[in-house]
């Protein structure tokens, strides 16, 4: 394993960015994927019929849940 040097200069303004719409957009496919049966663009607004009725299949493209409120 290699060691981080003793200063790893933090992150600009712009990378910020760039990872928080990255992580966003993976997490809104995550639930996409999860969750909803048709419409995953949102282009219409979302109604019950968009929805899985059960939650059924390999969650392995995913990122883990963290919460336990669920």
């Amino acid at each position: 394993m290699t060691a981080l040097p003793a200063h790893t200069p933090a992150l600009s303004p712009t990378e910020t960015d760039l990872l928080d719409r990255y992580w966003r957009a993976a997490n809104f496919l995550s639930v996409g994927q999860i969750y909803l049966r048709d419409n995953p663009l949102l282009r219409k607004p979302l109604t019950r019929e968009h929805v899985k009725h059960m939650l059924l299949g390999h969650w392995g493209t995913t990122p883990g849940r963290t919460d336990r409120s669920c």
